[in-house]
Formats: C-alpha cells, sequence, structure tokens
C-alpha cells in the first residue's frame, strides 16, 4: 500500500514505499545467508557482528564457509573469547586484513569481560568495543536489536 502524499525522492511523482510493504518484499526476496535468522526471528548479535566484522572488505561468497567454520569451532562468543589469538589467527587466513582477526578476538574478550557474554543493545556500548566502528554498531543495533540506525550521514560525521 502507498502513502499519500510521499513521494520516493525530491521531485519524485512515485510515491514513497511503505515500511511494511519494503519489509514484506525482504522476506519474499531475500538471499539466504548462514548468518541471517529467519523471517519473523530474532538474530543473533554474534552471529551479527561476526559477519559484520568478516564482511568488511570481504565478498558474501568469501565468507560463508569462514563464517560457518568459525561458529562450528566457536559456537559463541564467550567460546571464542576463551580461544587462543593464533587459533583465530590460523581459522582466518584467507580474508585478510589481520587486523579484523585481532580485533574480533579483542572484542569477543571485552563483551565477556565488560557485558557478560552478551553483546550491549546501546550503541555506545557497542562503539567502546574493539573493532566496532559507527557503521557496525548501527548494523548490530538494527538486525539483532531491532533499534533504528542513526541517519546514515550522521554515522559519519560524528
Amino acid at each position: 500500500m502507498i502513502v499519500a502524499g510521499a513521494s520516493s525522492s525530491p521531485g519524485s511523482d512515485l510515491p514513497a514505499p511503505r515500511p511494511a510493504d519494503l519489509l514484506a518484499w525482504y522476506d519474499a526476496h531475500r538471499r539466504q545467508l548462514p548468518w541471517r535468522s529467519a523471517p519473523g526471528a530474532t538474530a543473533d548479535p554474534y552471529h551479527v557482528w561476526l559477519s559484520e566484522i568478516m564482511l568488511q572488505q570481504t565478498t558474501v561468497a568469501t565468507v560463508g564457509p569462514y563464517f560457518q567454520r568459525f561458529l562450528a569451532r566457536w559456537p559463541t562468543v564467550k567460546a571464542l573469547a576463551a580461544a587462543e589469538l593464533d587459533e583465530v589467527l590460523k581459522e582466518w587466513a584467507g580474508l585478510g586484513y589481520y587486523a579484523r582477526a585481532r580485533n574480533l578476538h579483542a572484542c569477543a574478550k571485552a563483551v565477556v569481560d565488560r557485558h557478560g557474554g552478551r553483546f550491549p543493545a546501546e550503541e555506545a556500548e557497542l562503539l567502546d568495543l574493539p573493532g566496532i566502528g559507527a557503521y557496525t554498531a548501527a548494523a548490530i543495533g538494527a538486525i539483532a536489536f531491532d533499534r533504528p540506525p542513526r541517519p546514515w550521514m550522521a554515522m559519519w560525521s560524528g
């Protein structure tokens, strides 16, 4: 259904789609990816975070098998935090940008130490974790905690 008087962009005669229509379209047409929860299911913040870190400058096709291997080896953030950094780096081999793997491990430890093994829902607390910037914090908040992200431009301007 279309909202009367709303347009998709300034100067456009096309009506803006309703959020419910966009979500229904997404549920019907989205790609099936190992880190996505089923329609109507709550996303696991650990899965969201892990996939967001792995997907930085890396293709979806490349990340899929790594994501599944990481979850098989470290099914929870607590398990990842307890791992030796060398083990994490070995499993990361082939994804490149090893600073991401070091931050991943440091972040897992911080989530366990500071938050009892549960990812915080608040953006400020997410931003305080190693390796999590504005985009990743917004993604975790939106996908795992159903929080509206700040306007996109504000994410990079502070």
